[in-house]
């Protein structure tokens, strides 16, 4: 039952408690308490990202998908225009499936969210959803807190995702050490932790290739990167290799056609490079 809001009339229960604080308190006390926000969505931080969301919006209502894959510049360039040499590696890797990438460029969980709560998914019914997402939550340092931001970023993904897309399974990766920053990777091992909870083994799966491309430490292998953060070529055919075999139980071996939507690229980038 909803509390009265006119100004004469309160509950009980609220006089009581009014009568229990400091007059000087009285005041500055709301008519009524709620529970916390959810994570929070955000909307894109520049116009280049405003664009680029038009554009996924474009893509999701293309083609065909049965694979999505959500999350940000580590996967974008996967499968982007002017990445080309990754975008290769995405369709040769990836050809069969429908695959279709909806990246973006330092996109944090909380950007993420927005996106899906703004027809990126809508209408798309993917039969798997692949979610790398995280480390711009993070940033660099070791910051107390970040790592629960992160993970709790990623739980509002899944609810959000199961919500737009409830027959899809969703494959979550664990977020990938950062050696621009070691720091960081204090906070990474606290969220990929927590991340790893929501996996039931059934429709959400997870997949941690950090043993495969760092050691012990969080410091990345020789060559896995191009810039201590961003995966190289041989990064991405890790993360293909540990995600193939879970794909093909999941979407059976690809086709002999593919009918995904194009592929797209950062807006500002006036040609392939």
């Amino acid at each position: 039952m909803k509390h009265s809001h006119h100004p004469f009339i309160r509950p009980l229960a609220w006089v009581a408690a009014c009568l229990a604080l400091p007059l000087g308190l009285l005041a500055a006390q709301p008519e009524e308490t709620h529970p916390p926000a959810a994570h929070a969505a955000y909307a894109p931080w520049n116009e280049n990202g405003r664009i680029a969301h038009q554009q996924l919006l474009e893509k999701a209502r293309s083609g065909q998908i049965d694979l999505y894959f959500l999350g940000d510049s580590i996967t974008r360039r996967w499968g982007a225009t002017d990445y080309p040499q990754f975008l290769a590696h995405w369709q040769e890797t990836f050809f069969g499936w429908n695959a279709a990438n909806f990246g973006w460029g330092s996109d944090s969980t909380h950007h993420m969210l927005w996106r899906i709560q703004h027809g990126e998914l809508d209408g798309v019914n993917p039969k798997v959803i692949v979610i790398l997402a995280g480390t711009n939550n993070i940033g660099k340092g070791d910051h107390p807190g970040r790592g629960i931001d992160a993970a709790e970023g990623v739980e509002a993904l899944v609810t959000a995702c199961q919500e737009k897309a409830p027959q899809a399974t969703i494959i979550l990766t664990a977020i990938f050490p950062r050696n621009d920053s070691p720091k960081s990777n204090a906070q990474i091992d606290r969220a990929n932790a927590r991340i790893e909870q929501l996996a039931d083994g059934e429709k959400v799966r997870w997949i941690n290739i950090n043993d495969q491309i760092a050691d012990e430490n969080g410091q990345l292998f020789e060559g896995m990167t191009l810039d201590q953060l961003h995966l190289s070529l041989k990064g991405y055919q890790v993360w293909a290799r540990n995600l193939v075999p879970l794909l093909t139980e999941l979407l059976g071996p690809p086709a002999d056609e593919d009918h995904a939507p194009a592929p797209t690229g950062d807006p500002s980038v006036a040609s392939p490079h």
